[in-house]
């Protein structure tokens, strides 16, 4: 059975990449083969007349693992538009079975898969495909990023409870300092901490906000824990 986790976030540019290979780096740490999975990504450029995405990149290199990229990134495309637009617009669809493919090769090749969704939860890939199915049909428990900016709490409750509503386990939630300017970001999470029945797994700051009064490091063994069911 794979293992691993699925983060979805609460919207795009939330700071799901950067959460992603922190946790990547963190259970490598504990001597796992780690693989990095980016499904679905729109916005990339062309290097060696093949189109890759930054994100999926970022996933390899903290990955490590030397894996084709079109295991890792099975549907790309070149603009940054939302993915079924991105899709319908070159003259493609995303399929299930494509994706699924490409994770049974993942797991074969590793001990844990962090998947890394497109977007917020609800994102549409096609007519009959969404985020919430995706992530139901990789089977893998949902880490919530929350970007920690003005309306986050908002977000993260609709997200967490669309989350909880579709049927898929969630894990927990990381908050993501996106924006190192917010007003009260400790009110804020503690507001988080008591506001989402999900346990919170840590926060990851921003390199240039102030240190936080209460530190919450990413909680590894709880990770490596829940990954291993």
């Amino acid at each position: 059975m794979n293992r691993g986790y699925f983060l979805t976030g609460t919207d795009t540019d939330c700071g799901k990449t950067h959460v992603a290979c922190e946790v990547i780096r963190l259970l490598r740490g504990l001597g796992l083969r780690v693989a990095g999975f980016k499904p679905v990504a729109a916005g990339a450029v062309l290097s060696d007349g093949k189109l890759q995405n930054d994100d999926a990149l970022a996933l390899m290199a903290a990955s490590g693992l030397d894996l084709p990229y079109d295991w890792v990134n099975p549907y790309c495309f070149r603009p940054p538009i939302a993915p079924h637009l991105a899709a319908a617009d070159c003259g493609s669809e995303i399929a299930l079975d494509r994706i699924l493919d490409a994770f049974v090769h993942l797991g074969d090749s590793s001990d844990l898969i962090v998947a890394e969704g497109a977007g917020g939860w609800a994102v549409p890939l096609g007519r009959e495909l969404d985020m919430p199915a995706l992530a139901s049909a990789l089977g893998l428990p949902v880490v919530l990023v929350v970007g920690l900016r003005l309306g986050c709490l908002n977000h993260a409750r609709l997200s967490a409870q669309s989350i909880v509503a579709s049927g898929v386990a969630l894990a927990g939630w990381i908050g993501s300092q996106v924006d190192p300017q917010m007003v009260r970001v400790e009110d804020n999470i503690a507001s988080l901490e008591g506001l989402l029945e999900a346990p919170c797994l840590g926060v990851v700051p921003h390199p240039s906000a102030p240190p936080l009064r209460r530190q919450r490091p990413l909680l590894v063994a709880h990770l490596k824990a829940r990954a291993r069911g």
